[in-house]
């Protein structure tokens, strides 16, 4: 792996080049960037891979949509269909893509919408909403967001700053100015003032950015159709793990707290299940002589099993879902809430609906 990193080093210079100069285009107003009249919140990160963008979005969900017509607009990362589209709850995860599809079957009563130019999304949501939540749209200069949450994965914080293809970096870390507030996710709940104090020195965040640390909220367990499972881990449970995310070890992590006997199931981020890979898994589980066996998987992951042709297996798994959240250190939770609701109140207040 170092030696390839070292190969595709050259590359990562080209590409640091491309994003420096598209960047100082929309720093310098060479490029367009359009401003709303309605407050919009964008969820990204600087990273490739899972910093825990969709538990943020779901956040602001719950945190607005009982007093706003709030609406999520998303790219629809790995979806067959072009342009703009809203989901239903029918909706499926090859239409609109898996984040999207999740948000829609957990908030049915949320519009939301995907379309590769954020502009034009917003665009076509200005009529009938007054808040609008971007999920992963910080490198998406087109649009200039009211108030951007910027996420890091406290994992790798520390490591190396390469761009891509060497490294995981969309773009240069110095991009962390254009955030309002900056969220390190996925710390340990344990995380002492020491840890975050260096933590701190490793984001220098600046004069005006707000930091916050967030743990991951594991939530009781639900059918692939979202109702509450009663299950419980025992040490001698044979867990069928299923995944298809950026970044698995955490989930690992959680429940080795609980059994040993883990068989892992891993594919590529946004991996599209097929048929076969499902027949393997049924296969095994099958095949297991453990007296207490589950296959679970990840919300995300679940949206890609609601395919026609997988669904008659599924089904037969009885797959368990393990839903996550978002939770605050250091009693962070007030503080953020504040933030964002008076930036929403003031930027709705020169909004109306029409």
């Amino acid at each position: 792996m170092k030696y390839l990193r070292l190969l595709l080093f050259p590359f990562s210079l080209i590409y640091a080049l491309i994003v420096g100069i598209r960047n100082w285009c929309y720093d310098a107003g060479v490029f367009k960037s359009y401003q709303f009249k309605l407050p919009v919140i964008s969820v990204g990160n600087l990273e490739v891979g899972g910093a825990g963008k969709s538990p943020m979005t779901e956040y602001l969900i719950r945190l607005f949509k009982n007093q706003y017509k709030l609406a999520t607009l998303s790219r629809g990362y790995g979806r067959e269909t072009k342009g703009y589209l809203t989901a239903t709850t029918t909706t499926t995860a090859t239409e609109v893509g898996d984040e999207p599809a999740q948000f829609k079957h957990k908030f049915p009563d949320v519009t939301v919408a995907v379309c590769e130019r954020r502009v034009e999304g917003i665009a076509k949501l200005l009529p009938e909403h007054n808040l609008i939540v971007l999920d992963d749209a910080y490198q998406h200069r087109e649009v200039k967001p009211g108030f951007s949450i910027l996420l890091f994965d406290y994992r790798t914080i520390t490591k190396p700053r390469l761009l891509l293809p060497a490294g995981n970096m969309r773009e240069p870390f110095a991009g962390r100015w254009r955030a309002d507030v900056l969220v390190v996710s996925k710390c340990p709940e344990t995380l002492t003032v020491d840890e975050q104090a260096d933590l701190m020195a490793h984001l220098k965040p600046l004069n005006y950015q707000e930091t916050f640390f967030t743990s991951i909220a594991y939530q009781p367990f639900q059918d692939m159709d979202g109702n509450l499972i009663d299950t419980t881990i025992e040490s001698d449970t044979t867990v069928f793990l299923l995944t298809g995310i950026a970044n698995s070890g955490p989930l690992v992590q959680h429940l080795q707290k609980s059994t040993s006997h883990i068989i892992h199931h891993n594919y590529p981020d946004h991996h599209r299940f097929t048929l076969k890979n499902i027949v393997k898994l049924a296969d095994e589980f099958a095949a297991s002589a453990s007296q207490k066996k589950l296959v679970i998987t990840t919300e995300k992951d679940a949206q890609r099993l609601h395919e026609q042709a997988l669904l008659p297996l599924v089904k037969q798994l009885a797959i368990l879902v393990l839903p996550i959240g978002i939770n605050f250190l250091n009693n962070g939770q007030q503080q953020f809430d504040n933030l964002l609701k008076n930036y929403v109140r003031e930027h709705t207040e020169h909004h109306a609906i029409h």
